[in-house]
């Protein structure tokens, strides 16, 4: 089977600690992507799971805010009453 080069491009700090885990895990950085693209193409799909935290850290602290009542406004118990409060002069 003829060989080929792809080149990929990431942080250099990323690389010399995926270069470690790839030495203590037995094998070159080649094998490894060689590894995940075959059983990509195999399952057809990445074989891993993809995602962001949850919450991420901007929600975390707008929940937070709302717990402690940062930025909210006070209860109504009308629409009458909140229209009055809008219409307010502060």
């Amino acid at each position: 089977m003829a060989q080929t080069n792809v080149n990929i491009r990431m942080d250099s700090d990323l690389k010399t600690q995926f270069e470690a885990f790839c030495t203590d895990m037995g094998m070159t950085m080649t094998t490894a992507f060689t590894v995940f693209a075959k059983k990509a193409v195999r399952e057809y799909r990445i074989p891993f799971e993809i995602g962001a935290e949850v919450p991420n850290a901007v929600t975390r602290k707008a929940i937070e805010d709302a717990k402690n009542g940062i930025g909210m406004s006070k209860g109504f118990s009308s629409v009458k009453e909140l229209m009055e409060d809008l219409n307010a002069d502060d």
